[in-house]
């Protein structure tokens, strides 16, 4: 088995609670209003394409046309987006600052908008730790496609038999193993470490 050197963190789910009713359950009258809002105007599928590349300008701009009623609360997701952040999740911060001490490498590879990632890079100190960042709206590819993976293989010169990388999600999680990565679904810290511990031979 390869030694393992490098740890690469998804962001958001892992390090970063970020969930849009933060921010409209202040908006919206009730909670199937604010649904109904985010199943069917700024859905996660309206969202990703923002993760994408697409400018919020053009994605609102596509939104108005067809759901002119809520205007004011498409233009809210862009205007009020930082609300929209619930803070860092603490015991996965302090996982990456036990990595971190231990010699490992760290990098984050996030789906994000080049937007709007700065507003949280600029809030959360940890982001400070990492060895290297891919952020998928300033590459214009996404997870789960392969490009972002070797991206991030290339740019930091690494191998993905030497790296493990956890993300909350099933299909990231298939699409880097299908690479070579030492992939991990991030359900919770515990089980984790767990893994991570079973991969480097090293009890955290």
């Amino acid at each position: 088995m390869a030694t393992i050197e490098n740890i690469i963190f998804d962001f958001g789910g892992v390090l970063v609670d970020w969930n849009p009713r933060y921010l409209y359950r202040d908006y919206f009258r009730n909670e199937r209003e604010m649904e109904f809002f985010l199943e069917n105007v700024c859905t996660w599928e309206w969202n990703s394409e923002l993760d994408r590349g697409r400018t919020f300008d053009e994605g609102i701009r596509l939104l108005l046309p067809q759901y002119p009623q809520y205007a004011e609360a498409i233009r809210l997701y862009r205007d009020g987006w930082e609300k929209m952040l619930g803070g860092e999740i603490k015991s996965s911060v302090e996982l990456l600052k036990t990595l971190k001490g231990a010699g490992y490498g760290v990098y984050g590879l996030t789906n994000w908008s080049a937007e709007t990632f700065p507003i949280a890079y600029g809030k959360y100190d940890f982001f400070r730790l990492f060895d290297g960042i891919v952020v998928s709206g300033e590459e214009k590819v996404a997870k789960p496609d392969p490009k972002i993976f070797e991206i991030l293989l290339e740019r930091y010169h690494l191998k993905a038999e030497n790296c493990i990388f956890m993300d909350d999600s099933a299909a990231n999680v298939a699409a880097a193993e299908a690479l070579g990565f030492n992939a991990i679904l991030f359900d919770n810290v515990d089980n984790v470490k767990s893994r991570i511990a079973a991969l480097t031979g090293n009890e955290l």
